[in-house]
């Protein structure tokens, strides 16, 4: 498999301006709402709202302590004026090509001409710049409605006309309607307004479309011009794939391609572009295949004496096999007779690849099959071993196991350079870094001296095998998978493991099937990272929110309702209760303070003493504990009125009048 990725793909220069915009406001402590979503990609606004900025759909929703944010795509300047007039602050993130049309139109419209708009008249971009002209304006998708208006209009031929296109329409599409309103109108002025980042993706993607036998085409759905991309791959590749997240992505739907191009929308965040290209590059046969081949000649290049013995057990010769009988038994070392008038010894490292105890494994007058390591004519000894001799019976099993594909069972003895060695009947095979776990990510060292399940991919000269431990645990997956989408339903809960984290959220191992808990799930307190409240690699329980059977996406849940603060609070407090709280903020109107973790209350600036306090600070300093006495309790907005007035003598409560100073 090859993968290419265009080599413009993700943000363009508007969109990047609006986000950072929106972001630098968020993260400079300013309350922020934008004018509808800030782009159309939906993970770029859970992220946004992550932050504390809120997506409001009139100008009238946006609060009096918040700025207004006017999306890239722009609006209307009737909606350009009401907020202006209703909003404290108002920032305009109108990307510079869309304001560029806008005075185009509203000129032109200001002197009478008749306005052409090429783009689809329900999208936001398409609506505001209709909304900037004070005259007749039609718009038309393609070449047959203009053609229709045309028909319809005969007038036009004698009125001025300005026509300009939506900054994502299909290029082909413009450069027709273009020559069309030049040939019938010689009083027309045709602006070419598509964005040059638009223009270049579309040809990228025509171009990469031609050469592959896969497109996958990564943004918004609702994205205008990431849907054109995915038009112009349908025009010249026959299988496309239309995703917003890694998540959108089968193995079924891609690992048999051969060439794969990549293309993604101008509102496409760039780490959404790279977990497609990561998860797709898991499954790369080609590039793996590659990688093996070079680990594993490395490997058998660099192997010890020992095990180059070991590996060429096929050459020794009838001389070299012999019997034994067990003499006497040690700790460390067994001594045999092998009918050859010398003295056989077999030290434990060469009775088996396992650690065991010599003196419960063998007895004396058990008979081993052995083979002859070295001999010393001199002293009449001879060195044997065990566990070479049955690695030949073994390599007979191992061979049968990769023609059958079967599934062989060994233990971790060795993590090498490159990789891992596992013994199995007796036999050393080699488990290249990029075979021996399901992740790349994931620690070869917590693989030593466990028991693993394996399959055998090579079989090699001089008895070399290379296995595959992750093929199995694939396989094992996928088996998990499918008897898990058998039974899933709403509410079921499960033990899980998380595997990613993202912006918005983490990702967790069901086992066999990921689910996503959304960054609001993690905590009933805000948080800005779900690195606060969980890491990869841990251990979360957690339920079944919403399935997308359709999709294969499933929606968890992690924070439990009976830990909701809300429902602490009305279980262990009530009107009229006196209770000890911390000062946590202040404003002009008071003191919020803090009664548990997630719940703040307000002391009213005229609760806090029996007498006129001008500001909470001339009184009260943040990290203050002080008793307090709940006054009210507001179901519905969750709000808690606390005062310390109230807990002073009934006498005292009333405030103290104070006394006029004459100024003389």
């Amino acid at each position: 498999m090859i993968l290419t990725l265009a080599e413009h793909a993700g943000f363009c220069f508007g969109v990047n301006r609006a986000v950072q915009l929106v972001l630098s406001l968020a993260e400079n402590g300013q309350k922020v709402c934008t004018l509808g979503p800030i782009i159309h990609n939906e993970q770029m606004v859970a992220l946004l709202e992550s932050k504390g900025v809120r997506t409001v759909d009139r100008v009238d929703e946006a609060l009096p302590d918040e700025t207004l944010v006017i999306r890239s795509h722009g609006v209307t300047a009737s909606v350009q004026e009401a907020a202006l007039a209703h909003c404290r602050r108002v920032e305009d993130a109108t990307c510079p090509f869309v304001s560029k049309i806008h005075t185009l139109v509203a000129k032109a419209s200001k002197d009478g001409h008749v306005i052409l708009v090429a783009g689809d008249k329900n999208h936001e971009e398409v609506r505001g710049i209709c909304g900037h002209a004070t005259g007749a304006v039609f718009v038309f998708k393609d070449e047959k409605e203009l053609d229709a208006l045309m028909q319809q209009n005969p007038e036009w031929a004698e009125k001025p006309l300005t026509a300009v296109s939506q900054t994502t329409f299909r290029k082909e599409i413009w450069d027709i309607c273009q020559k069309k309103i030049k040939k019938a109108y010689t009083n027309a002025f045709v602006f070419d307004t598509i964005c040059n980042a638009t223009a270049v993706r579309q040809e990228e993607a025509a171009m990469l479309a031609r050469r592959n036998d896969l497109m996958v085409v990564v943004g918004g759905k609702n994205s205008s011009n990431t849907a054109k991309l995915a038009d112009v791959c349908r025009q010249y590749c026959q299988k496309v794939l239309f995703v917003e997240t890694a998540g959108d992505l089968l193995p079924s739907d891609y690992t048999d391609a051969v060439r794969i191009g990549v293309v993604a929308g101008a509102s496409t965040p760039a780490h959404i572009i790279k977990e497609v290209i990561q998860t797709m590059s898991e499954n790369n046969q080609s590039v793996e295949q590659l990688e093996e081949k070079e680990t594993v000649q490395k490997s058998f290049e660099e192997m010890t004496d020992e095990e180059a013995f070991e590996a060429s057990l096929s050459e020794l010769n009838d001389d070299q096999k012999v019997k034994g009988t067990v003499l006497a038994v040690s700790e460390n070392e067994i001594q045999l007779d092998i009918g050859r008038g010398l003295a056989g010894y077999l030290s434990k490292d060469e009775y088996s690849n396992e650690d065991v105890d010599l003196t419960k494994e063998v007895k004396v007058g058990d008979q081993l099959d052995l083979i002859i390591m070295r001999t010393n004519d001199q002293e009449g000894t001879v060195m044997l071993s065990k566990r070479r001799f049955d690695a030949i019976a073994g390599w007979d099993k191992v061979v049968a196991a990769k023609d059958n594909n079967e599934v062989l069972t060994g233990t971790v003895k060795d993590v090498i350079k490159g990789g891992v060695v596992v013994y199995s009947q007796g036999v050393r095979v080699f488990i290249p870094a990029s075979q021996a776990t399901l992740s790349r990510n994931d620690s070869l060292e917590a693989l030593k001296g466990k028991e693993v399940r394996f399959q055998i991919i090579e079989i090699g000269r001089g008895h070399r095998a290379v296995g595959s431990i992750r093929n199995v645990l694939r396989e094992e997956r996928k088996a998990a998978a499918e008897k898990l989408w058998e039974s899933i339903a709403v509410g079921d809960k499960f033990t899980g493991t998380v595997k990613s984290l993202t912006s918005y959220g983490a990702f967790v191992d069901l086992g066999g099937v990921d689910g996503m808990v959304h960054i609001s799930e993690l905590s009933w307190q805000r948080i800005k990272n779900p690195s606060e409240v969980v890491l990869v690699g841990d251990t979360v329980e957690v339920y079944v929110k919403a399935i997308d059977t359709e999709k294969k996406k499933i929606s968890l849940g992690y924070k439990k309702p009976e830990e909701n603060p809300w429902v602490i609070f009305q279980k262990n407090y009530a009107v009229g209760d006196t209770v000890k709280v911390t000062i946590v903020s202040m404003t002009a109107y008071g003191a919020f303070a803090r009664i548990i973790p997630g719940i703040d209350g307000l002391i009213h600036i005229s609760q806090i003493a029996n007498k006129h306090v001008a500001k909470p600070q001339d009184e009260l300093t943040i990290g203050q504990e002080v008793d307090v006495k709940i006054t009210a309790v507001d179901e519905e907005k969750k709000r808690v009125s606390l005062s310390i007035r109230a807990l002073l003598p009934e006498e005292e409560q009333q405030p103290v009048e104070e006394t006029p100073i004459e100024v003389e």
